[in-house]
């Protein structure tokens, strides 16, 4: 049974308040009971004070690299907080008047006392958030590997079958007697793919860049069979080529396209890549469903999906018209991906 912060506060705040009474001592003529009272009502108002300061400021500053910072505004807020919450409460309640609390040793052994009373709450929800954000970056790094895991099998299942195989090597027989050239470079092209699939398979993120040209020689290996009647057009711009993108997104929605849409002379399939608002990169082709889909596993675009989830939270978006379907992927800045990195290490 997981304990509820709620929970722990409500019971904390009495048994502090209970400690604070008699730490504290009491004023002239002051009796056990109106020091309770006194305590209780000075340790609800900080100890929720500084409660909603602890969850606004984590909101405000999410981020791992942004805790010292944090830290900082939150340890200078509350002490404002303390301090000024200790003058109103003491005038409110009688307890002191304006020239006594305003003294410097009052306010020195008030601030003090209100504190470190404020240090050992905070150190304890720190203690617990912290603990919070290490179970959850390993949920998400093993969410995300496992992701991973799922997506190489997925894309070697597709590329190293035998059916894909068996017309690769019949592409290149037939290259061989007829252009030697070109049959070097189809097997040129056939070893990028299978590199950069073998060097990536560990990586959560890779530029835009390294992903444009793998997916390029994987187009030059599809041309092969569909010379004629598949057309793949990239324009994507220098600046966004150093943004980052999840590895095999865009094989395996031009894979999608393929497997879901007739490409023949009659009707040709036209797949554009672009960026859209310097925020998404997308992969659009023209709409011509087959009556018969070729063996999939249905998992291609959910698994991309999953994948961004799992990367911030990241959504893609997908568009069916009357004569196209679009799906577009965000691009990932450098600057998210180092924070990325930072709160997944």
């Amino acid at each position: 049974m997981k304990i509820k912060e709620v929970h722990v506060r409500w019971i904390g705040i009495p048994v502090l308040a209970t400690i604070m009474s008699f730490v504290m001592g009491r004023e002239q003529g002051e009796t056990l009971g109106q020091k309770l009272v006194v305590s209780l009502f000075f340790t609800t108002m900080f100890w929720n004070g500084a409660f909603l300061m602890f969850m606004y400021f984590r909101r405000r500053y999410p981020l791992i690299p942004q805790t010292p910072k944090r830290l900082l505004i939150t340890a200078l807020s509350l002490i404002t907080f303390l301090i000024v919450g200790d003058f109103g409460g003491c005038l409110a309640l009688g307890v002191k008047s304006w020239d006594e609390i305003t003294q410097p040793a009052v306010v020195f052994s008030h601030t003090l006392r209100n504190v470190t009373a404020a240090t050992i709450v905070g150190i304890l929800y720190e203690c617990v958030y912290f603990f919070e954000q290490w179970k959850q970056t390993i949920h998400v790094n093993e969410a995300l590997k496992n992701q991973q895991i799922r997506t190489q099998f997925e894309v070697l299942q597709n590329q190293m079958s035998p059916h894909f195989l068996f017309n690769s090597l019949n592409t290149l027989t037939a290259l061989i007697p007829e252009d030697s050239d070109i049959a070097v470079e189809f097997t040129q092209k056939l070893s990028e793919v299978y590199r950069y699939i073998l060097q990536n398979k560990e990586r959560e993120l890779v530029t835009v860049e390294e992903e444009l040209n793998f997916a390029k020689a994987y187009v030059f290996l599809l041309k092969m069979r569909y010379p004629e009647n598949l057309n793949v057009n990239f324009e994507v711009e220098e600046k966004h080529r150093r943004q980052y993108i999840a590895p095999l997104t865009l094989q395996m929605l031009i894979e999608n396209a393929i497997k879901h849409n007739v490409v023949s002379k009659m009707n040709p399939l036209s797949i554009e890549v672009y960026v859209d608002n310097g925020k998404s990169i997308v992969v659009k082709n023209n709409l011509q469903k087959k009556n018969v889909i070729d063996k999939s596993t249905k998992t291609g675009l959910a698994n991309i999906q999953k994948r961004y989830e799992l990367l911030g939270n990241k959504v893609i978006d997908i568009m069916t018209t009357a004569k196209n379907f679009i799906v577009a992927v965000p691009l990932i800045d450098v600057v998210h991906q180092r924070e990325y990195e930072l709160i997944t290490k």
